[in-house]
């Protein structure tokens, strides 16, 4: 027979659990009371970058507290994601992460799929997820998908592609569409968009999956072609651009996604804040034109939702690169 004694211990012992998660909303609420970190896992200068310095900013002004945006670059995203991983799970060091950063960190632990990320890593919001431009040198004398598929049918290992690096959204575009359609392609690794946008213009590569901001300009004065948008719609902010699944290979998506993390252990009702206050933000008509002035559209989420759509993009990437050979361990 129990005693009364450890009944009224056991009572109280559910009691506890049942009002810890009133505290820890409560606690969520004086969320923060000092300085956030929103760790970039890679260089200044491209869209991560951007896209961190503008949630920082209107966080920042939302909560009254310091919120700073670090660059912790290496293997890929890699050493960022692991910082973050790592770090005291309080909601006070949050990660800003792409594609390549997240299947960089699945990769590394042998992910397969049964692989879920929460358990490195807690997910917080999407930011965005644009589609690439898909454009060639004009030199190569296509117009659309249908016409790429065809003229690399007929010139086998002739074409050449560039990306932002083994294992970036932009490399696994190529390697998804020349898997779709049945072709071989050159892969091109560089460190940055950048520098393969300018070999692109200067004909050592014939085409680039890029982000639009740094193509655009380059379409507008003829310096390169537009074959299509690699979304499985077309982008509300590039309209008048078909997409590739609409002009010769149908069922082809591929989007570059942006998004929020915290450590894995980070108390739920922190993280639901933090995403609440992330959607807050980027509704604001100022950092809403920021994303869309670098081709993003800005699309916040629940984590549960953002939790289920970076587990299922890692599970198509990670059978992806089983497929092409392509390691995306760093």
């Amino acid at each position: 027979m129990f005693s009364r004694r450890y009944v009224s211990l056991q009572a109280l012992g559910a009691l506890a659990l049942g009002l810890c998660p009133l505290m820890s909303r409560a606690d969520a609420q004086g969320f923060p009371s000092g300085t956030v970190r929103i760790i970039v896992p890679f260089p200044p200068g491209g869209a991560t970058d951007v896209l961190g310095r503008v949630v920082a900013h209107e966080l920042q002004t939302l909560w009254g507290q310091s919120v700073v945006a670090e660059y912790k670059p290496g293997a890929s995203g890699l050493l960022g994601s692991r910082q973050v991983a790592t770090a005291p799970a309080e909601g006070y060091t949050l990660l800003l992460a792409s594609t390549g950063a997240i299947l960089s960190l699945a990769a590394n632990q042998n992910a397969d799929a049964n692989y879920r990320i929460e358990r490195e890593l807690a997910p917080v919001s999407l930011i965005a997820a644009p589609p690439y431009i898909v454009v060639v040198n004009p030199s190569v004398p296509v117009k659309n998908a249908a016409e790429l598929i065809a003229h690399a049918k007929a010139n086998p290992d002739k074409l050449t592609f560039g990306s932002s690096g083994v294992g970036s959204a932009s490399h696994l575009s190529g390697a998804l569409l020349a898997q779709m359609a049945g072709i071989r392609l050159g892969h091109v690794p560089y460190r940055g968009t950048g520098p393969a946008v300018n070999d692109l213009l200067g004909g050592q590569i014939n085409m680039l999956f890029a982000p639009a901001q740094v193509v655009t300009q380059h379409i507008a004065a003829g310096k390169l072609r537009m074959i299509g948008t690699t979304g499985a719609e077309r982008s509300t902010l590039f309209s008048d651009f078909p997409t590739i699944a609409e002009t010769g290979l149908p069922g082809y998506s591929s989007l570059g996604w942006f998004g929020l993390f915290a450590p894995a252990a980070t108390p739920r009702p922190i993280v639901e804040k933090v995403s609440a206050d992330v959607g807050k933000v980027l509704a604001l008509p100022e950092a809403r034109q920021r994303l869309i002035d670098v081709g993003a559209e800005p699309e916040p989420n629940a984590p549960n939702v953002f939790a289920t759509f970076v587990n299922q993009d890692i599970v198509k990437w990670l059978e992806l690169a089983r497929r092409a050979g392509i390691n995306l361990s760093p």
